[in-house]
């Protein structure tokens, strides 16, 4: 019953958004630019010379036509439509090796696809590790006309958080495959909208006669909300970062969570919030303070040592000097390990009223395992003890036409051993690497269980945020230590969350449940960069039989682009 109502609701959304839609069309071009986001003038990927990427507004039933032209002299780009689930086009989701080919240099492709469901998204390449070199942009997508909001508020603000190297990307994709390893580190800087300031404070600027940061460019000028008195405002906040968790906090402001990830969430007020990366969030303010003051807005780093200073902002209350010092410190972001902190907010977020429920059973679990792991010397991230290697010929392409050969038709492992001891390193650390699927049955509803678990040292376990692809899915529960049957006892069948990211806690576990009733193939993968460029992902194929006839253009690699050659396909 929950299953048809589901589907039921797509439904009726899905017709109601058609009665008014419109065609939004953009004409991009990825290429390098200089910039200096914090600062500091580095090579990064922009989008007709802007950074981030412009900003695409629509609304809830409009399709969004882009025309992408591919400006980098010597590598592939695609762009991926993070947290638009691509009903009926599986080809646009963006995604390299596993629903299109990577657009070559001088070449162009088009991307059309529905926005069926308002809420704050974001766009950001998928081809090796191009989101961490600048190529991300914001995606808001507003009720469709006629229909209202869930609540009220005067005006909004746009926040999109990320983390910045000065290492290129390059060099740090190398070093992730080297051995002896080189891990990246920490960033050097956290943005706000594409601006920090490297290595000097902020606060101390602003200060009347210090020196302490020299703004060098217009590119890292501090972000300024300019507000009115006594109103409310919604900010999005989506973050892209490449490996950083994030806490965000406005001085003397509390904030009301109302949407996660472009689902509506029962509403409820805290002081400060952590965001992980692939999620996001809507969460309204009040400006109900001393309006002859500004406040400064944080964001600082979570879940992992912190060797990158807080990224600030400024609440500029109308109507005083953007420039004006707040009067208070900014917020001091919650120690990087307090857990239950991190926790607390996890928990509290459930789904609003009239959110449909999940199906009340599942007709399959499956368990994956997150390990640290060595491949002849190399160190992987794994699951299951596979770490995934992608084709070069797309899923969707080779599973569509059955090709031969086109990637490893194994099935992976459904779950992992059961004396295998999660707070520990991995007795054995060998892995293997594969570029196999979990095939699942088309409307099938699916468990899956997100183990989290020792890394190769001793005591270190660490964040993990997973995306999934072409879903949202109902986030059932966390817990930890190792997840046992017994657990599914203590699943929230009530009033779970929607998402379509989800965090996995240190040494712990998280479950969901999605069905499957979008044809395609369909990434689910640790949404840290470096993690996924390591192997931590997997491929979920669905009802790709039920795929209509792909454009050429996606599939022109590989196997299947030789076979388009000779017109073999069907």
């Amino acid at each position: 019953m929950g299953k048809l109502l589901y589907v039921c609701c797509i439904m009726l959304l899905l017709l109601q958004a058609g009665l008014a839609s419109k065609t939004r069309h953009f004409k991009w071009e990825v290429g390098y630019m200089y910039a200096s986001p914090d600062c500091e003038e580095k090579i990064l990927l922009g989008i007709n010379g802007q950074f981030p990427g412009p900003t695409v507004r629509a609304k809830a039933g409009d399709t969004i036509h882009v025309e992408l032209k591919n400006a980098l002299h010597t590598e592939g780009v695609v762009i991926h439509w993070h947290g638009i689930r691509q009903y009926g086009t599986p080809w646009a989701d963006g995604t390299a090796s596993i629903s299109q080919c990577a657009i070559n240099p001088e070449e162009t492709f088009i991307y059309r696809f529905q926005v069926d469901k308002a809420g704050t998204y974001f766009y950001h390449g998928h081809y090796g590790m191009q989101r961490a070199a600048g190529l991300y942009g914001s995606l808001i997508v507003e009720v469709a006309d006629g229909e209202e909001e869930l609540f009220h508020y005067d005006g909004e603000f746009n926040l999109l958080l990320s983390d910045w190297y000065h290492q290129s990307i390059y060099d740090q994709m190398v070093g992730l495959s080297s051995k002896p390893f080189r891990w990246i580190g920490e960033p050097q800087s956290l943005l706000i909208n594409g601006r920090g300031q490297y290595n000097c404070s902020l606060a101390a600027h602003l200060m009347e006669g210090s020196s302490a940061c020299k703004l060098t460019s217009k590119d890292c000028a501090p972000v300024v909300l300019r507000v009115l008195p006594g109103k409310t405002y919604r900010l999005r906040v989506a973050s892209t970062t490449s490996l950083s968790s994030l806490n965000l906090a406005i001085g003397n402001h509390k904030m009301m969570v109302v949407e996660a990830d472009g689902n509506y969430v029962e509403p409820f007020i805290v002081d400060d919030m952590d965001i992980y990366s692939g999620e996001s969030y809507s969460v309204l303010i009040t400006t109900d303070q001393n309006p002859s003051s500004n406040y400064w807005l944080s964001v600082g780093v979570r879940g992992r040592k912190p060797n990158t200073q807080p990224a600030l902002a400024i609440v500029s209350y109308q109507p005083n000097s953007p420039s004006k010092l707040p009067e208070s410190s900014p917020p001091v972001t919650p120690k990087w390990n307090d857990y239950n902190h991190s926790k607390s907010f996890s928990y509290k977020i459930l789904a609003r009223q009239g959110t449909p429920k999940p199906p009340s059973y599942a007709d399959r679990q499956i368990a994956l395992l997150n390990t640290q792991n060595k491949i002849n010397g190399y160190i992987k991230w794994s699951i299951n003890n596979i770490s995934l290697a992608l084709p070069p010929t797309p899923y969707l392409g080779s599973m569509r036409y059955r090709l031969k050969n086109a990637f490893d038709t194994s099935k992976p492992p459904e779950n992992f051993p059961s004396d295998y001891d999660v707070m520990k390193p991995p007795k054995n650390p060998s892995s293997a690497q594969s570029s196999n699927a979990y095939v699942i049955q088309f409307n099938s509803t699916v468990d899956v269980i997100l183990q989290n678990a020792n890394a190769l040292a001793d005591n270190v376990s660490e964040i993990h945020p997973w995306h999934l692809h072409g879903h949202d899915f109902w986030v059932l529960g966390y817990g930890d230590g190792r997840f046992e049957e017994k657990d599914d006892s203590k699943f929230n069948l009530e009033n779970p969350p929607l998402r379509n990211t989800v965090v996995i806690f240190p040494y712990g576990w998280t479950a969901i449940r999605f069905v499957a009733d979008n044809p395609g193939v369909w990434a689910f993968h640790c949404h840290i960069e470096p993690h996924l460029h390591m192997g931590m992902g997997v491929i979920f194929a669905e009802g790709v039989d039920h795929v209509r006839r792909i454009p050429k253009e996606a599939i022109t690699c590989g196997m299947t682009g030789k076979m388009l050659m000779n017109n073999n396909l069907p």
